[in-house]
């Protein structure tokens, strides 16, 4: 799902193509998942564009918008899989186009087409694409400059990067002390921060060394200080990046977390720590266990599954052959055993079966009669020269 850095991404873009131009003319799909659960329909979109001259366009956390010269204003969000197309540019991250098939790159519309625009001379066109039709497209009635303070961006929280004025170490230390959830949970959530995903939320605990389902009113100051400092930071430099994850340090999480259950993954970070998922009510959450440690009570009902590597080094097949060999030995010498068993010269029989000394079958059993009650000898009855004193 696009983050906050990703959406910063298609802001700079549409900064850079669509701002200080007229659209010409807008055309959109009847799609109800898009538009219609908002009370906004794909012809409605269509006419709020055309003919509006775009003034400018911002973000707060994975909601972006467009403001025009007249109201009303489209406020847009990604959901899973969508994105802003621009004809003529790659606006997507490197990850993006590795998923798509080539005749698909260049294709105009693209595939999965939920509204597109054309603006005056010179002409840009621009589409909002969505195959899983998770994304939203609104429109908000209301002055350019207060659409923030409109449904649905006043019901969310502050932004970490556009919003340092709110979002502040204090702010953070009483969302975490007035709530009683996981951690990841509360970070994830769009009401308390604004902005955070899944990779985001797996990279700001790694980096403060948190365990992503210890409860969040478990943590001390100081590691509520590491917490704030480091979403400040990833947050930061992602958006700085526009979210192209090639730029982004070769230690952080996020270039490891992907592999789970693919082949050719790396089950391990560089510095050889293991990585391993945890899954909670059906969210998933990547972690390092060796760094990020639990200090406090963490939620029940965790699942841990290590992250297999597929790209260490195999075991050698030498050693699985010498475990054959050494079956096929043990069968051998079983059966060398018996043999020699059966080449032995028979003992005297006896009612009572002779028993061989445990630690050596080339000593002699002696075999002597012995008197019985009655006084005589009762034949095939053993009796012990260590018991007697006597050697045998």
């Amino acid at each position: 799902m696009p983050e906050i850095a990703e959406v910063a991404r298609i802001v700079h873009y549409l900064r850079q193509h669509l701002v200080g131009k007229t659209i010409k003319n807008a055309k959109a799909i009847e799609d109800a998942n898009v538009f219609g659960k908002v009370g906004t329909t794909g012809p409605d979109v269509a006419a709020a564009l055309t003919g509006k001259k775009v003034l400018a366009s911002g973000s707060q956390g994975k909601y972006f918008w467009l403001v025009l010269d007249q109201p009303p204003h489209p406020v847009m969000h990604f959901g899973m899989t969508g994105w802003i197309h621009i004809k003529g540019d790659r606006t997507a991250y490197t990850n993006y186009y590795k998923k798509m098939k080539p005749e698909e790159m260049d294709a105009w519309p693209p595939k999965y087409w939920k509204f597109q625009l054309t603006t005056e001379d010179p002409a840009v066109e621009v589409a909002f694409t969505d195959p899983r039709r998770f994304g939203r497209v609104r429109l908000v009635d209301c002055p350019g400059d207060s659409i923030r303070e409109h449904s649905p961006l006043v019901e969310n929280g502050p932004d970490p990067v556009v919003d340092t004025d709110i979002f502040t170490e204090e702010y953070l230390r009483g969302k975490m002390h007035s709530r009683h959830v996981p951690i990841k949970a509360l970070i994830l959530d769009q009401v308390v921060i604004s902005g955070i995903g899944n990779w985001v939320g797996d990279e700001v605990l790694y980096h403060s060394k948190l365990h992503p389902e210890q409860y969040c009113d478990d943590f001390s100051d100081e590691q509520i200080k590491k917490l704030y400092g480091s979403i400040r930071h990833v947050c930061q430099f992602a958006v700085d990046k526009l979210g192209d994850s090639d730029q982004f340090p070769d230690d952080w999480l996020f270039h490891h977390r992907w592999g789970k259950g693919q082949k050719g993954a790396v089950g391990h970070l560089p510095s050889g720590e293991k990585l391993a998922f945890l899954t909670v009510g059906g969210r998933t959450s990547c972690y390092v266990p060796e760094v990020q440690k639990k200090t406090g009570r963490v939620v029940p009902g965790v699942k841990e599954e290590l992250v297999e590597s597929h790209q260490e080094e195999p075991k050698p097949k030498k050693a699985a052959k010498s475990k054959a060999v050494k079956a096929e030995d043990g069968q051998s010498a079983n059966k060398k055993k018996r043999k020699a068993e059966e080449d032995e010269p028979p003992v005297k029989k006896s009612s009572s079966a002779p028993k061989k000394h445990p630690t050596s079958q080339a000593k002699a059993v002696k075999v002597e009669e012995t008197p019985g009650s009655d006084g005589k000898a009762e034949p095939g009855r053993r009796r012990s020269g260590r018991l007697r004193g006597t050697a045998i």
